[in-house]
């Protein structure tokens, strides 16, 4: 079976103001004042940003998703986001109805700011919130506070943004559940049209880790952020957001169009430090550190390593598939890695099907798909994937 071609691209800014305390992504801290007009490294990294991009191979296939992660790329200018997407642009073009998305930070940006990156093409905005309340803000070691979350939003308004999201996270240090409820009604009384719940995960190597052991207060329970998952789902599901993914919901017609490209386990540029791609069956992450990445620049830019083998494709394609509330069609599955891998998957999860976790849904004659229940069998859904990783297919 033939690849795909690539039709999104993610772009990497690995600015900070400051280092959150639950972060291990590949960033560079800058200060309080720095951004895009009076720092050097800034500018510098968009310059060798623009240098990869010249060495990726033209598919011929026009971008059909744009996302800008970090890190904050509000702390880009808006003449340096135009740098970038002008290159990307002339190196793949960009489809007319392209999505095009932006993270940005409450306090990191005005209003001149976000119209000139509408201008340049932006037309979706995910905001960084996370809590909306100052103690929790402050024990992430975030640096907005709720104040800022509302001027941000205030602002989104007044520059004419129509598709937004917004990310928040349960299980944080000392975090209730009244505080998770009182977030999410915060969080829909602001009408965005996405929302993203993610769980905190306690990374090595990043200053929470030194402070919390997983399972251990001020760390909620294991059983509290279980039910601050359910709570999510019920609170959001009744308000008309559609649980989509594992972590993301979205009002009908605005799911997050690039993200799906991940989870449907299909090719994409990703282009910056510490960004990793998915091209030709090959995997390849950038290194994490700047001068590192530079000098990987500067020696060509090579992303081919061996390539995925079929055993890995299939697991991947699981391990992402089941985070939608779709799940995956047997049918394409059976297309890409046969009718016997099929059997021997549905074999092996027959008690989590027992047990409610794990359905299989008639879509069409002749396809259904396998999927997690929602919300216990995404809740679980480490426990799925542990089980269908330990076999052999």
């Amino acid at each position: 079976m033939s690849p795909l071609l690539p039709t999104a691209a993610y772009i990497h800014i690995p600015f900070c103001r400051r280092r959150c305390y639950y972060c291990d992504f590949p960033v560079f801290v800058v200060g309080d004042r720095s951004n895009g007009a009076n720092s050097g490294n800034i500018q510098l990294y968009v310059d060798r940003l623009a240098q990869e991009i010249a060495t990726q191979t033209n598919y011929h296939q026009p971008l059909e998703t744009v996302f800008f992660g970090g890190g904050t790329p509000s702390l880009l200018t808006v003449a340096q986001l135009s740098q970038i997407l002008d290159l990307l642009a002339a190196k793949f073009e960009i489809a007319s109805n392209a999505e095009i998305s932006m993270e940005i930070d409450p306090g990191t940006f005005d209003l001149a700011q976000l119209k000139g990156y509408l201008q340049a093409g932006v037309n979706r905005v995910s905001i960084g919130v996370q809590a909306f309340q100052d103690n929790l803000l402050q024990l992430c070691g975030r640096s907005h506070t709720g104040g800022d979350i509302y001027a941000a939003v205030e602002l989104l308004h007044r520059g004419g943004v129509t598709n937004w999201s917004l990310d928040l996270i349960s299980g944080l240090p000392q975090q209730t559940l009244a505080d998770w409820e009182a977030s999410l009604k915060c969080a829909i009384a602001l009408q965005p049209t996405h929302i993203s719940c993610y769980d905190l995960i306690v990374e090595a190597q990043t200053p929470f880790a030194k402070q919390y052991q997983p399972g251990d207060k001020p760390l909620p329970s294991d059983e509290t952020t279980a039910q601050m998952y359910r709570t999510a789902q019920q609170i959001l599901r009744s308000a008309s957001y559609e649980h989509y993914e594992i972590s993301n919901y979205a009002k009908p017609g605005y799911q997050c169009r690039h993200n799906r490209t991940y989870w449907q386990n299909q090719p994409y540029y990703a282009l910056g430090m510490g960004a990793a791609s998915n091209l030709e069956n090959y995997r390849f992450t950038r290194p994490r550190k700047t001068q590192e990445y530079y000098q990987w620049i500067a020696d060509g830019g090579n992303w081919r390593v061996d390539p995925t083998p079929v055993e890995d494709r299939f697991l991947e394609t699981l391990m992402l598939g089941l985070r939608l509330s779709r799940g995956v069609s047997l049918k394409a599955i059976e297309s890409e890695f046969g009718i016997d891998r099929v059997n021997s998957l549905l074999k092996c999860l027959q008690r989590y099907q027992q047990q409610g976790w794990v359905e299989t849904i008639a879509v069409a004659e002749g396809d259904c798909y396998l999927r997690l229940s929602d919300p216990e069998g995404l809740l679980f859904s480490n426990v799925v994937l542990t089980e269908i990783f330990s076999q052999e297919f």
